[in-house]
Formats: C-alpha cells, structure tokens, sequence
C-alpha cells in the first residue's frame, strides 16, 4: 500500500487535536489522585479516581471504535471528547460539592478522553505507507506532548482561574480541561475531511477486502486471536501500559508524602508525560527499521530500570525520582508504540476498528485493575515495594516480546 494524497492533511488535523485533547488530559491529571484522597478521607481509595478514568477509557475505546466502524473516524474521535467534556465538568462538581461517588462518575467520563487521544493513533495508520506506518502513527502519539505537558504545569494557573470563579482550588485545572476538550472536538469537526478510514475502504475494502466491515467486542476479539502477531502486540501494549499507569498514579501521593509543593508534582509528571511522547517518532522510526521485537524488549529494559529508580527514592522530589518517571514514560512510548504498530500491520482493514478498540480496551482493563492494587500496596506497605511489583511486570513485557519472531505478512 502506497501513501493517500490526503495522509499530509490527516496527520496535520490528528497532530493538531492530539495536542488539544492531551492538554485537557494533562491539566487535571496531576489533581486527580490528590482531590481523591481529599474527598474520600482515604490514600487507600486515592488511585480509584485514577483507575476509574482507566476503567473508563477501556469502556469508551469499545465505544468510540463501535462509531468509527459504523460512521467513520470524525464522528467516533469527536464523540469521544464531548464525552469527556462531561467529564471535567463532572469534576468541578466533584469538588464544589465535596462528593467521591461523583468524582467517580466523572473520573470514569474523563476515560472518554484518554481513549480518543489513544484511538487517533490508529487514524494515522488508515491512509500510511506501509513502510511509515509506525512513523505515522508515532507523530501523532508525538503531538500529544505539547499538550500534555503543559496540561500538569497549569496547576497554578489552574488554581487562579478556581479562585476567580469562586471554586475550590483543584477545581480549576478541570475548567482548563474542559476548554482542551471543546477545541480538540472542533478540530476534527472542521478539517478531518476526508474521513481516512472512509478513504481507506473505499479503496481498499470493496475491491481487495470483499464483504461487510464488522466491528464489535467479540469480532475484534476474534480477530485478534486468529493473529499470533496481533495477540503478541496486544500483550506489549497491555502490560507495558499497566506498568506504567500502577506506578505514575501513586507518585503524587508519594510526593506529597514529602511536603512537595503542588507545582513541583505539577512539573515531575509534565517530565513523565515528556518521556511518554516526545521521543516517540523515533520510536517509531526504530519499529520501521529495527522491528518491533527490538522495540518492545528495549521498552521492557527501560520500564525496569525506571522502577529501580522511582523506587529507591525518598518521599518529596529527588532526582531519582524525577529520573524515573521520564523512564517509565520512555518504556511506555516503545511498547505502546511497537505493539500498536504490530496489531495494527497484520489486521485487515476492515476489522481493524473492532481489533484496535477491543486492543485499547484490554490495555485499559489491564491498566485499572494494576491502579487499583497500586491504591492497596501503596497504603499499606509503601511506594518502593509498589516499585518492585512494577518491575516485575516491566520484565514480563520483555518476556512477552522474546516470544515474537519478526516477519508478520502487512495486511491490506
């Protein structure tokens, strides 16, 4: 498959609303763990605020690939962050009103936004080269870093609007959120024309890929399994995507343990969320070239030592610390982005929204259940046995990744 006339003009529309909805994600994710400590009373719930936005976008990604199947891209990524948008403003009323069952409610809306700014990768992927698929898919993981990591670092500016608006002060990241959501939403509205996925079965699924396009849980799950390469990209992306969400929930607590002023956690998970996405084109041009294989088992070393380093550090910030969580952001971006890559090659197009949400949803489902053991170890025996845990899991990803013997045949 050659590259589409309109590939340039997608990845710019992609690149351009990844940044907006990832500062929207960013701006209250540093607050999440900390407002829900203060509205149940208990750091043992804490990580459930932030489990439950997992949870969320493992149900939403189910969802928005449901639209995208039927409607197209715009229509499923648009859904997504209106979704979202409900979210935030579930939040502030979270706050205003002092409730944890609603802070869940909206944690989980919130789930809405990570699982579109995730499901845009594969938008990149629908129109690429067959040889730039990983590249493609890269830069727009890439474009969220902008965003991102402003969104931590708006805490304090977070604050002052809180104040303006007579809320309470880790209200106001949420109204930021909010306003990250609506443009994102807008962007795609306005320039996502054509639709790729639209394009891209036109030409492809008609002539080449006969029959109806499906989608669904159960026939991304079944299509998955008839794929040896896709299970092994899943695994990649699910375990990798729990290593790092079990460890980077509890850090803020961890911080705040050692008096940590609120811009100092602000800035360490802006750093995180730096590893995460400001590397991965050349992730992404390693996959390309190297093979995810490589890719994956580099991850899994990288997410080791990331816990090694977070682990050994004291409560409060460190340089240890700070060291290790741009690790783990490092070691997420090379498993999130070869597994995706892998799945992605070997599906065939028509089967590929269904594949790619029931994917997100496994990594979703995975990455909940490892936030919420984060909560429980974390209160009662402490950040640096949590470490351990975690590093155990980044040496599974390389396991997993060790078992796959490159050469999957691309599909269509």
């Amino acid at each position: 498959m050659t590259g589409h006339p309109a590939q340039t003009r997608t990845i710019l529309t992609l690149v351009t609303s990844q940044t907006m909805g990832a500062l929207g994600q960013g701006a209250g994710v540093t607050v999440g763990a900390i407002l829900a400590a203060d509205l149940s009373g208990s750091e043992a719930l804490a990580g459930f605020g932030g489990t439950a936005q997992v949870l969320g976008s493992a149900i939403f990604a189910v969802i928005i690939a449901g639209i995208m199947a039927e409607r197209g891209r715009r229509p499923g990524l648009r859904t997504g962050y209106l979704l979202a948008t409900l979210g935030g403003l579930g939040m502030i009323a979270a706050a205003v009103f002092g409730n944890f069952p609603l802070l869940i409610l909206a944690s989980l809306l919130l789930g809405a936004g990570t699982a579109t700014n995730s499901q845009a990768r594969f938008a990149a992927t629908d129109l690429s080269a067959d040889e730039r698929r990983g590249r493609d898919l890269s830069l727009v993981v890439w474009a969220t870093t902008v965003g991102a990591v402003a969104g931590p670092n708006l805490t304090g500016p977070g604050a002052d609007i809180a104040d303006v608006l007579r809320l309470p002060p880790l209200a106001g990241p949420f109204v930021l959120a909010i306003a990250g959501f609506l443009l994102a939403a807008a962007v795609l509205q306005i320039f996502l024309r054509p639709d790729p996925l639209l394009v891209a079965r036109a030409q492809h699924v008609d002539h080449d890929e006969p029959g109806r396009t499906r989608g669904g849980v159960r026939q991304g799950l079944r299509t998955i399994r008839a794929h040896p390469f896709a299970v092994t990209g899943l695994a990649v992306m699910a375990l990798g995507h729990a290593t790092m969400v079990a460890l980077m929930i509890m850090t803020p607590l961890h911080m705040r343990h050692g008096h940590a002023e609120l811009h100092v956690i602000g800035l360490t998970i802006s750093l995180h969320i730096a590893g995460m996405y400001a590397l991965s084109p050349v992730t992404g041009w390693a996959v390309d070239r190297l093979g995810a294989r490589a890719v994956a088992v580099t991850g899994s070393c990288i997410l080791l030592v990331a816990a090694i380093s977070a682990g050994i550090s004291p409560d409060g910030s460190s340089l240890p610390l700070t060291a290790g969580l741009v690790l783990l952001g490092l070691g997420w971006s090379c498993t999130l982005v070869s597994g995706s890559t892998l799945l992605t090659q070997v599906i065939p197009l028509r089967d590929r929204p269904a594949a790619q949400g029931v994917a997100d949803l496994v990594m979703g489902l995975t990455a909940a259940a490892g936030g919420a053991l984060a909560g429980v170890v974390f209160d009662r025996l402490g950040y640096a046995v949590l470490a351990v845990a975690v590093g155990l899991l980044a040496a599974l990803v390389g396991v997993v990744a060790l078992r796959h013997r490159e050469g999957p045949r691309p599909a269509g």
